[in-house]
Order: C-alpha cells, then sequence, then structure tokens
C-alpha cells in the first residue's frame, strides 16, 4: 500500500516533526549535550520509520516537496539580508582561509574517493562519485555529474552519488555539534560578541514587530527572490554556467540591503528577517531530511560505505586539527567548523543548522555566519567544479 501525502500535508508533516524534534532536543540529554540540530532528529526519525515499513511490506509514504526549494530560496535571501558591507570587511582574511580550505577539501575527497575504488579494485569514478561530487556538491551535484558519469559507461552512478549524499547528509548533521562541542569544551571557548550585543541589539530586541513593518521585510525578501532568480536564469543563459536560484536571490539581497542601509538604515529589521530566516530554514530542513531514503544507504556496498565512512573522519580531523587553527583557534573558528562539517559533507542549509544549533547554546558568530554561507553556498564551485571535471576527464 501506498501512502500519498499531497503538498499541504507534506508542509504540516515537516513543521510537526520540526516541533517534535524540538521537544525531543530539549528533553533527551544526549541530543541536547551534543547541539544535534532539531529538523535532523525529526526528519531522521520519520525516515527510519518509514524505512521499517517499507521493509517490513506495510505500506511506502510518497512526499509531495515541491515547496522545499522555495523555502531555501527565502532562507537564502534572508542571509543576503542580514550582509552588509560592514560585516564583509570583518570577513576578509577569514574568508580567504576558509575558501581555500574547500578547495583543498574537494581535492582531498576526490583523491580518497578514487583511491579507495582502486583499493577495492572498482572503477575510479565510482570512487569520484563518493568524493567532492556527492559530499561538498550534495545531492544537487550528484544528480547532474551521476548522468553525465553514467553516459561514460559507469552504471549505477547516478544512485551511488545520490546514495552517498544523502549518507553524507545524515552525516554531516549529526557530527556538526559533536565536533564543536568538543572545541569548545577543551579551549574553554566563549564568544565574544555576548556582552557585545549592546544597545543596539537589545533595542533591536525589544522592538515589537508590526503587520506593516513585516509586510515591509516580506517585499525587500520577495523582491530579491524575483529579481536574483531572474538574472541567475540571464545568467546561465548567456554563460552556460548554471547558476543556482538561492545564490543569485542571495546576492541580489546583499546588494539591496547595502543600497537600502545608504538610505535609511531602519528600514530592514532584522528581528523580523531572523524570524522568516529561523522558519525557512526549519521547514526546509525537516522536509530534506524526512523524504531521504534510508534503504538506499543500506543497499550500499561495503566499498561504498567504506570510503563515505573514510570521508567523513577525514572531515572531522581535518576540521579540528587543520582548519580551526588556521582560522585562529577561537570561537568564531569552532563555529565555522561546524558549518564547515555540514556543507563539506552535505548541504550549506545543513551547515547554518549545525551553527544555529551551537550558537543558540554558546552564544553568536557573526563572522561565522558571514563566511559560512557566502563561501558554501556560491564560492565553493569555482574550486570543486574544475576539481570534479578535470576528475572526469582523467580517468573516463
Amino acid at each position: 500500500m501506498t501512502l500519498a501525502l499531497d503538498q499541504t500535508t507534506t508542509i504540516f508533516l515537516s513543521i510537526a516533526l520540526l516541533v517534535l524534534g524540538t521537544y525531543l532536543v530539549k528533553k533527551v540529554g544526549f541530543l541536547n549535550k551534543f547541539c544535534i540540530p532539531a529538523p535532523v532528529v525529526g526528519g531522521l526519525l520519520f525516515a527510519l520509520l518509514a524505512t521499517i515499513a517499507k521493509s517490513f511490506g506495510l505500506f511506502e509514504i510518497t512526499l509531495d516537496t515541491s515547496l522545499q526549494g522555495l523555502f531555501m530560496l527565502t532562507f537564502f535571501t534572508t542571509v543576503g539580508l542580514g550582509a552588509s558591507f560592514k560585516l564583509v570587511k570583518l570577513g576578509g582574511k577569514l574568508l580567504v582561509i576558509y575558501w581555500l580550505a574547500c578547495g583543498f577539501l574537494a581535492l582531498a575527497q576526490n583523491t580518497i574517493g578514487v583511491s579507495m575504488a582502486y583499493l577495492f579494485d572498482l572503477h575510479p569514478l565510482i570512487g569520484m562519485m563518493a568524493g567532492a561530487v556527492s559530499m561538498e556538491g550534495g545531492h544537487g551535484a550528484a544528480t547532474a555529474f551521476g548522468q553525465t558519469v553514467e553516459d561514460l559507461g559507469i552504471n549505477s552512478a547516478l544512485s551511488i552519488g545520490v546514495a552517498a549524499a544523502t549518507f553524507g547528509l545524515v552525516a554531516g548533521g549529526l557530527i556538526g555539534g559533536p565536533v564543536v562541542k568538543y572545541l569548545i569544551t577543551k579551549y574553554d571557548l566563549k564568544s565574544t560578541e555576548t556582552e557585545a550585543v549592546t544597545e543596539v541589539e537589545l533595542e533591536e530586541e525589544g522592538k515589537a514587530i508590526t503587520t506593516n513593518s513585516f509586510f515591509t521585510q516580506l517585499l525587500l525578501i520577495t523582491f530579491c527572490m524575483a529579481l536574483g532568480t531572474y538574472l541567475g536564469g540571464l545568467f546561465s543563459s548567456a554563460t552556460g554556467f548554471v547558476l543556482p536560484g538561492y545564490v543569485g536571490a542571495m546576492f541580489v539581497a546583499v546588494i539591496v540591503r547595502n543600497i537600502v542601509d545608504k538610505f535609511n538604515p531602519k528600514t530592514v529589521d532584522m528581528k523580523s528577517i531572523g524570524l522568516v530566516s529561523d522558519i525557512s530554514l526549519g521547514i526546509f530542513l525537516s522536509m530534506a531530511l524526512m523524504s531521504i531514503k534510508l534503504w538506499e544507504i543500506a543497499d550500499l556496498a561495503l566499498p561504498l560505505i567504506a570510503i563515505v565512512v573514510v570521508q567523513v573522519i577525514f572531515i572531522v580531523l581535518f576540521g579540528i586539527f587543520v582548519l580551526f587553527r588556521l582560522l585562529g583557534k577561537n570561537y568564531d573558528a569552532a563555529i565555522m567548523v561546524a558549518g564547515f562539517t555540514g556543507h563539506g559533507l552535505g548541504a550549506t542549509p545543513n551547515a547554518m543548522a549545525n551553527m544555529a544549533a551551537v550558537t543558540e547554546r554558546f552564544g553568536p558568530s557573526k563572522k561565522a555566519y558571514l563566511v559560512v554561507p557566502i563561501v558554501g553556498a556560491f564560492l565553493i564551485d569555482v574550486f570543486a567544479m574544475p576539481i570534479i571535471i578535470t576528475t572526469i576527464n582523467l580517468f573516463q
């Protein structure tokens, strides 16, 4: 029997799982201690139950996740509206270091994948599909490059990439919090912004959200979403390079924010923007995780499981012993490591959820919230895509 949930029911279920995940994180000591994001808890719980039901032949659930992209688009637009040029200046050197680290990660992930494929006597491109394509690239890159690799005669490349990306998404959501909790505890790190939250943010916090001000923020958000996706489409048509709609929307939002600030700095209400951001991220991530087909991971061959496990171990060790030190060995560096493990194994929203879970407990980090989404959503591809394409040409 198949239970087909429509668009409305799917959204209801994703919100219900988000609320359930929030409750469980508060009540279950292990989840709270290691800062596991609420959407990960609720979404994975549903995915596990759905897998059990399918395995025992009881029923199969199909979801209508057609609005998932809209929530992701909304979230990244709010990220852009939160980035003033003053914060960009703060990110300068750290942004470059983080960006170069992401480029090195893509190279290392492909090296690990291809090397272990040789070890298990598999075609090297199968290893590559469990490398930067699915780890740093996520489901989007796994789908796009999977079809390309299959056209070269490598059967099941698409399913291998999607399954590896699924494993990475789950792992990225689970390990980010514990890794950063370890760093914060070991080095006794504290947010430098908790005491400097000062009058401006206290005033912002105390402001009531009115209907008129909220609709002004929605006007800004939807304008940036519409213009950003339109310009992204024009850019793709002119260059042949696919620019995700949310990337265009985020950068348009950055420009709009700073233009608006020149005329009236009080136009953008970050309290309202933050509310929309939290809601859209929570629903998107909950929807993405609850639709994961865990039986695809269970069906992976042992070599593929071994490859992705080594990928996870590598990013943890690299984050703790290399990236953390390169970024300054402080609280901001630890929060960026949380983001790094999130998008380095799956997706930028996963990175943001990791950081949100940690900062909610230990304090804010504006530098991390500036650097991670900009690099993870767009700049990362400047290194990753050439590395992936070169690898395909080397081993086809």
